[in-house]
């Protein structure tokens, strides 16, 4: 009888089977699990050895075997044979030694499989190993205990590995096994994770199996999706070990019990970064306390902080972890004490919009209307910058600052209570440490406190002197890699924020002021259900495996967190995508002002347009998320171009042309050229056509070219606004309805070309203003006109052929 299981169904699994005599395992990814993604990845941390060296050495050393008659389960020696061939005996045993040293480093034990080999003890079973493996039986004793404990191979009775009998178990290994245990199949119960090893080979013996299911089909490619993530970002060093995935056993336990999909996101996407993030800040609290002495307070900047803070609360009651309620807002605002600091914040955020840099400089609504009065929106901003430079109105703006600073410091003391001397450890997301940099010299001046900064993801514009470190940081990544999580931050910041909304101010004695949530409930809602699976993840990794050194290696949880964040802000699945489409984002500077993490109906559009440069300018912030769909190459050119920082532009993406014949005509004349379009995205070409200002109409000769096209769309545009940085909703397109002469219209956008004569006659929009306008054509060629069957001769003047279009 074969079952499949998952980890969590596995205490009850040896009472379907009463009659047994013995409990069989297999190794790895059974009893022992390694934090790679593959086996292979181990050998990346092999002294002087790289992985092709080692993994074409054991491929060889199989070929000689079979070719000796041997079969192919070989042992390790014969691999370092092949690997060194001029080493003496020594040599190769050093070799090999580290080798089995860098497993034991990466394996664990399984700890649901171990708790059943405990209760099967307690039964009174016999328990063995059986393992394919070019490792002998002491060789994999030794990796057992020094990976998961002697407790462990204490609970072991014997072990056959493959290399022994030159079988694998696909190849009739359990027969031997069944032959040395002098006992029946059915009085063996087998368990491994490979259905062909330990099913298919195994049942033909007569032996129950059960197959352990580590995990789904999607569960499987996300990882994936993570291993590749890794060898992107993670430019590994030798003696280290690539594709690290320390969250892989948890999860294989943890996500089978998800109660939905919204807490499934919570468990592999949240999970593994606030599990390697909190260890982390324990360390760093301890090296804080050693080196200032005092008390180390855990501040956790509400509201992104909120998460972080639920998980901390797991390990028990804290004294020193405090809610602190600090936004970006009334740090920057309460930060704006002098002249030098107000002139530098309206330099750098003049482009924002009039509102929310006049609530930044705390001028009041019915103020600001004074200064703006009834101007049009595109003058508002300069009558604003023209205030900020006059004298009375930095006095009034430095005074409400240093009020509010008054209060942001009550807020703090009331909330905490330090003492001088104590540390302020300042919890949050990150990136760029904003809030620290604002109140750091605050707080020390007024409560008289050491103030550091620890973020979960760390990419610093400038260079402030703060204590200030990061789990994910400029010590750990190139400043490309950072960029590029940056870039997508906000997808985290949502799923770790609280419902409430941000705060804005404070009463006199510190109580927070905050404006009204404007995020819908619905979010709130799908939020709560996303880090419920956060903290289940923690819960479950507590027990979720068994070492023989209790020690965590936070190098291990930062690359693995890293990797995680990394997937799902650049590869995210299609059912992650489905919880959160429709999340907003606030912005965060004291408006009301929200916007939409992705829009794939914009990127669909836009990528047919101007390709993946549509998304310049663009003010949503998941913007990876929106070509999900668009194939795994379109995502991954995103990735390496951000990742690496390529200095690609539009015309180096677009590698194919397509010369399309447009005549232009005014009033006086008709002149036919050749307009280039340029490849963007699955097919479609974009052929930009400047028609001044208004000045002409355009033919668009596709039947010289096609017999059937796709027309996804024509429209008007400024010249300057097209290929540049001016966000979605700011621009100005007016769509093109063309007369069709000789095409038929067969389906909404398919068109056939009846001759080569057909054309698409399009007139510009009223032009006002004089701008210099561009018509933008996006089209894809289905069926290629071959032969022309055409009136003229083929040498007739194009000025000829004009005429006929025209006329």
């Amino acid at each position: 009888m074969t079952v499949s299981l998952s980890p969590h169904q596995f205490d009850r699994l040896l009472d379907s089977y009463p009659g047994i005599q013995c409990l069989s395992l297999d190794c790895f990814d059974t009893l022992l699990w390694r934090d790679t993604h593959s086996p292979r990845d181990i050998f990346q941390a092999l002294p002087g050895t790289s992985v092709i060296q080692r993994s074409s050495a054991e491929r060889r050393a199989r070929i000689a075997a079979e070719m000796a008659g041997r079969g192919s389960e070989i042992s390790i020696g014969e691999i370092y044979a092949e690997l060194m061939p001029n080493a003496d005996n020594g040599e190769r045993e050093a070799a090999i030694a580290a080798e089995i040293a860098a497993e034991a480093r990466h394996c664990f034990g399984f700890a649901p499989v171990v708790q059943l080999m405990r209760a099967a003890k307690e039964r009174g079973l016999r328990i063995i190993i059986v393992s394919d493996t070019y490792l002998d039986a002491r060789q994999l004793q030794e990796l057992i205990a020094s990976a998961a404990g002697e407790e462990v191979t204490d609970l072991i009775d014997q072990i056959f590995c493959s290399s022994k009998f030159g079988k694998s178990k696909a190849g009739g290994l359990y027969h031997e096994v069944l032959r040395k245990l002098k006992l029946p199949g059915s009085a063996v119960l087998h368990i491994g994770d490979n259905k062909r090893a330990d099913i298919e080979g195994v049942t033909p013996f007569g032996a129950n199996t059960a197959h352990l299911a580590q995990f789904s089909g999607s569960a499987e490619q996300r990882l994936r999706l993570e291993a590749a993530i890794d060898k992107m970002i993670h430019p590994h060093a030798a003696e280290t070990a690539s594709t690290t995935l320390p969250h892989r056993a948890t999860l294989s336990i943890a996500e089978p019990l998800a109660a939905s999909p919204a807490e499934r996101l919570g468990m592999t996407f949240l999970g593994p970064i606030y599990c390697g993030f909190e260890r982390w800040l324990k360390s760093e609290a301890k090296a804080l306390e050693e080196q200032h002495g005092g008390t180390v307070h855990w501040l956790f900047l509400m509201r992104d902080g909120h998460l972080p803070m639920l998980v901390h609360a797991l390990s028990g009651p804290h004294d020193n972890a405090h809610a602190v309620e600090i936004s970006r807002f009334t740090a920057v605002a309460s930060s704006l004490t002098s002249d030098r600091a107000i002139e530098r914040q309206a330099q750098q955020n003049s482009a924002i919009k009039t509102e929310a840099l006049a609530a930044q400089m705390l001028i009041p609504e019915e103020q600001l209307q004074a200064i703006c009065g009834d101007l049009p929106p595109e003058e508002t901003n300069r009558a604003l910058l023209r205030e900020l430079r006059t004298g009375q109105r930095k006095k009034s703006i430095a005074r409400a600052a240093r009020e509010l600073g008054d209060r942001l410091v009550a807020h703090v003391a009331n909330t905490v209570r330090p003492e001088k001397g104590d540390t302020l450890m300042l919890v949050d997301l990150g990136y760029n440490g904003t809030v620290q940099n604002r109140i750091d010299g605050l707080l020390r001046e007024r409560l008289g406190v050491h103030v550091a900064g620890r973020f979960l993801l760390l990419r610093e514009i400038d260079q402030p002197g703060h204590d200030k470190k990061g789990f994910i940081s400029a010590e750990h990544y190139d400043a490309f890699t950072l960029e590029a999580l940056c870039a997508n931050v906000a997808v985290l910041e949502q799923l770790s924020t609280r419902s409430t909304g941000s705060v804005v101010d404070y009463e006199e004695d510190g109580t927070p002021i905050r404006r009204a949530n404007d995020i819908k409930e619905t979010q709130s809602g799908t939020r709560e259900s996303i880090q419920a699976g956060c903290l289940q993840f923690q819960a479950f990794e507590e027990t979720a495996t068994v070492r023989n050194s209790a020690e965590r290696d936070l190098d291990n949880w930062r690359r693995g967190a890293a990797n995680v964040m990394a997937r799902m802000m650049f590869l995210p699945m299609p059912e992650e995508l489905t919880v959160i489409e429709q999340f907003e984002h606030d912005v965060n500077l004291g408006t009301a002002q929200t916007t939409g993490l992705f829009d794939k109906a914009i990127a669909h559009r836009g990528l047919r347009q101007r390709g993946l440069f549509y998304m310049n300018g663009s003010e949503r912030m998941y913007l990876p998320a929106e070509i999900q769909g668009q194939g795994m190459a379109t995502r991954l050119s995103l990735l390496t171009q951000r990742r690496f920082g390529l200095p690609l532009t539009f015309g180096d993406m677009a590698d194919a042309t397509i010369e399309l014949p447009v005549i232009f005509a005014d009033s006086k004349e008709a002149v036919p050229q050749l307009v280039t379009a340029t490849n963007t995205h699955d097919g479609f070409f974009l052929a930009a056509i400047p028609v001044g200002a208004s000045r002409y109409s355009v033919a668009l000769q596709f039947g010289a070219l096609f017999e059937w096209f796709e027309l996804d769309s024509l429209s008007f545009h400024p010249v300057d606004e097209f290929l540049s940085l001016t966000p979605d909703d700011l621009r100005r397109e007016v769509p093109a309805e063309p007369v069709l002469d000789g095409i038929e219209q067969a389906a909404s956008r398919l068109m056939r070309c009846e001759s080569e004569h057909g054309f698409a006659m399009v007139s510009p929009p009223a032009n006002e203003n004089g701008e210099q306008l561009m018509l933008a054509c996006v089209f894809r060629p289905t069926v290629v006109r071959e032969i022309a069957q055409a009136d003229e001769p083929a040498d007739a003047p194009i000025e000829a052929k004009a005429e006929k279009v025209l006329h």
